[in-house]
């Protein structure tokens, strides 16, 4: 006994952190166990030990698994030499200090060694070589990992304190705690039910895209930041991507741009008071981001965990955690926070699917989905079943809609029928970011189709996005009959007039507008798609699974108006229903807990993450963007610097079946 509590305080001691006092072993029995339990003592340590073992079995076959899915990434990375020659370019004249990756460019706290001949500047070649070189790691390699994981499996305490704030290893009167205290402390901890609904929580929304972004992550976050701040017991943060000028000029709508997040932040309060009705008791603060432009969406620059203070990181609710922490290096959300929920927006891997190379993409983002969300999660809420299957996860609709379009919807009900017997002027549309992954290749198909047995029937498309002016170009080119009008409220009084939704999308989690044309009273029309399994109860939703059930269903909502909705159907939607929902599926339960194998094996798929994206070589490689492992100053210090994206970014623009 004496021995392993000489090995834990050893291994302590090589850290750059202050070493832990080392009681005596009958001191620590008597601080944990009790004068009467103190001879039990030797029993508890060979249950601590038991699990470690146990777990160096499951890691050894896991780094195996991770050993044959860098071989393919190898083989990818060689292939698109030739394929991304601008992305090997942008690497090529990147600063000497990005490409450099000896072992001062990994994080402090890791113990991941790179490969000093990657070194700038060197040929495009050479980079890839030693890129090839570090994923594909040789037997000699894989002996000293093995070796390294056996340690850290011994040295539990020191991987999970690796990196962290250690005022949470210290007692009531500030000394720190012998290791025997702190894995009482967490076995506590790790057997806690937690739930949202306790009195006096703190909580943080973290989410990836802000407004006047009108995307899904930028809306539904802040409207669930609202409704859970109701609640006066309460205390909610919403924490969204602070953007460079240049960056905001091509995400913001109508040049709308910011001098400082304060402006934002006004911006913000005043539209989701206005959606809302009520005023809004909750705190905004920003991190740093970037748009990457070859996907589409706002990366974080640093470790977004510096923004909430320790004294108020008590709950995290991680909005899209995959995307928050592809690229995460820093904190671990579970360390920081007692208890994180991800909740799942966007269907990733079917986005991959789609692009070039996509079935070795969608494999592998997949499986970095599960291995982040499963590291910075203690639960994993999806919207629907439509996306890949994740590890803690749980599936419900935790979505709703705000009041103002439950109101439109009532008001038309109450309405009297025009001249034409319907209470709608208007017919059909389809409201979704316009690029082809979003619905659009299914919507063009299907009017396609519909075009060739002699059924002409126009549709208004309403969005913003960056495939507009190629799907524009497609539909005059297929001779189809629809209109694109740019980015529109879905809450403008024109959109009001719409008889008929469609949705024909399958990439679609769950979509927001699909609930908000409900609650606005229309025919929504919706693929029989897991992404719709909770709009299929309501009696103006009509599903359909060919071609030709689409038509029949479109005719029959054209030629007849909508049920008004009854009042249980209202209730479903509203936003103070989804945070019930919310609350009760984000409760933590005794058997919600990992076990102390699971907890191992955790903390060593984070710290090998970690490790990875520390270094500068490798997060240029798979599209990170230069220079944002680490945190800027201030907000306003980060410029974005311009690139081509990484390996797996190097695609053409996703295109109609008939144009690839």
């Amino acid at each position: 006994m004496q021995a392993i509590n000489s090995t834990f305080n050893s291994s302590l001691a090589s850290s750059s952190r202050p070493l832990f006092p080392t009681p005596s072993l009958r001191t620590q029995a008597k601080q944990i166990l009790g004068p009467d339990q103190a001879k039990s003592l030797e029993a508890a340590a060979s249950q601590i030990m038991a699990a470690p073992k146990k777990t160096l079995q499951t890691c050894q076959r896991t780094l195996e698994n991770c050993h044959e899915n860098f071989q393919m990434l190898g083989t990818l990375l060689q292939h698109n030499l030739h394929t991304s020659l601008p992305v090997t370019q942008a690497l090529t004249k990147a600063p000497a200090s990005l490409a450099a990756t000896d072992q001062h460019s990994a994080a402090p706290n890791t113990t991941f060694t790179t490969k000093s001949a990657v070194v700038a500047p060197i040929s495009t070649q050479q980079q890839m070589v030693t890129a090839g070189r570090v994923l594909n790691m040789d037997s000699e390699s894989q002996q000293r990992d093995l070796a390294a994981i056996e340690q850290a499996l011994g040295e539990i305490h020191e991987a999970e304190s690796s990196g962290q704030d250690h005022s949470h290893a210290l007692d009531s009167e500030g000394r720190p705690l012998s290791f025997l205290q702190q894995l009482r402390k967490r076995e506590k901890r790790r057997k806690k039910r937690s739930s949202l609904r306790d009195p006096g929580r703190q909580v943080a929304i973290v989410t990836t895209a802000a407004l006047p972004w009108m995307t899904g992550t930028a809306v539904n976050p802040l409207l669930r930041a609202a409704y859970m701040a109701k609640d006066s017991d309460r205390k909610v943060t919403l924490l969204i991507p602070w953007l460079a000028d240049a960056d905001q000029r091509v995400v913001y709508p109508n040049n709308l741009t910011f001098e400082t997040p304060e402006q934002q932040e006004d911006y913000v309060r005043k539209w989701v008071e206005k959606r809302t009705g009520f005023d809004c008791n909750f705190k905004v603060k920003f991190y740093p981001g970037r748009y990457a432009k070859e996907k589409m969406s706002i990366l974080p620059v640093g470790d977004p965990t510096q923004y909430i203070p320790d004294s108020e990181a008590d709950v995290a609710v991680l909005e899209e955690p995959e995307h928050l922490n592809w690229y995460h290096h820093g904190r671990r959300w579970t360390d920081k926070f007692n208890h994180v929920v991800g909740i799942i927006h966007t269907n990733y891997t079917d986005y991959a699917r789609r692009e070039e190379g996509g079935a070795i993409k969608s494999e592998l983002l997949g499986q970095v989905n599960n291995l982040v969300t499963r590291v910075h999660c203690h639960k994993v809420v999806k919207l629907s079943d439509a996306v890949q299957p994740l590890s803690r996860q749980t599936t419900q609709f935790v979505h709703g809609v705000p009041q103002s379009f439950l109101a439109v919807g009532e008001k038309k009900a109450k309405a009297q029928p025009l001249p034409s017997g319907s209470r709608f002027e208007r017919g059909v549309y389809f409201m979704g970011k316009a690029i082809w992954a979003k619905g659009y290749t299914e919507l063009l198909d299907l009017v396609e189709k519909q075009v060739k047995r002699g059924q002409h029937i126009p549709i208004d498309c309403y969005g913003n996005g960056e495939d507009l002016e190629e799907l524009k170009q497609t539909a005059v080119q297929r001779k189809l009959d629809l209109k694109f009008h740019g980015a529109k409220d879905h809450l403008d009084p024109t959109m009001h007039e719409y008889k008929v939704f469609i949705n024909p999308s399958k990439s679609d989690v769950v979509a927001t507008t699909t609930a908000e044309a409900l609650a606005m009273g229309k025919w929504v029309i919706v693929l029989d798609h897991p992404s719709n399994q909770f709009f299929t109860g309501f009696s103006n939703c009509l599903t359909y699974k060919t071609p030709e059930e689409f038509s029949s269903k479109l005719s029959l909502a054209l030629s007849t108006d909508p049920k008004p909705m009854s009042a249980e159907e209202r209730r479903r939607l509203t936003w103070e229903d989804a945070t019930e929902r919310f609350l009760d599926v984000a409760e933590i339960t005794e058997k919600d807990q990992p076990n102390r194998v699971e907890e191992a094996f955790d903390n060593l798929a984070w710290r090998t993450h970690n490790a990875f994206t520390g270094v500068e070589a490798l997060r240029n490689a798979v599209g990170a963007g230069i220079n944002t492992r680490d945190n800027p100053t201030s907000l306003e210090d980060f410029v974005p610097v311009e690139d081509s994206g990484g390996f797996f970014d190097r695609r053409a623009n996703v295109v109609a079946p008939a144009q690839k």
